[in-house]
């Protein structure tokens, strides 16, 4: 029950006050089977696409995190061929930082953000570290994969 209520005040939240840039909503009737969209931001090899991602909330949250995942392909070193992402807010501790006080608006803040700024010291991909050794060929990259996979 108390997961059902916060959920509903989330998507309140979210469809009143989205953070720029991202959306979510409820996808089919079910509460904890949930769509949202960030669009790539500018100046980064993701501006102008938009980016779809899938999120399951666990029965346990807010004391598990949801588990997101993209569904459009990204190229991107933190996140792999099966859109999982390697984010520190998306694992509980002692590996992760996940916290019942985050929400799902912040969630998908982080992944915004994490989009825009890759972490090449944590990477999924280990053919796309290359954006800390030869920036220049994986800003190229991105940028067609976002061309041909995130282009409306």
């Amino acid at each position: 029950m108390q997961r059902a209520s916060r959920l509903s005040r989330e998507l309140a939240l979210l469809s009143t006050e989205p953070p720029p840039g991202i959306s979510c909503w409820q996808s089919g009737p079910r509460l904890d089977q949930l769509q949202a969209q960030i669009l790539g931001a500018a100046e980064t090899p993701y501006e102008k696409g938009i980016f779809n991602l899938e999120i399951v909330v666990p029965e346990r949250y807010p004391f598990e995190p949801p588990k997101i995942r993209f569904l459009t392909p990204i190229y991107h070193p933190n996140i792999d061929s099966a859109g999982r992402i390697c984010l520190d807010v998306l694992k509980l501790p002692p590996k992760g930082a996940w916290r019942p006080s985050l929400n799902i608006s912040t969630l998908l803040t982080s992944i915004q953000l994490l989009m825009a700024e890759p972490n090449p010291d944590d990477p999924l991909m280990a053919d796309i570290v290359q954006y800390k050794y030869n920036k220049q060929l994986f800003l190229i990259n991105a940028k067609e994969w976002t061309e041909k996979y995130a282009s409306q």
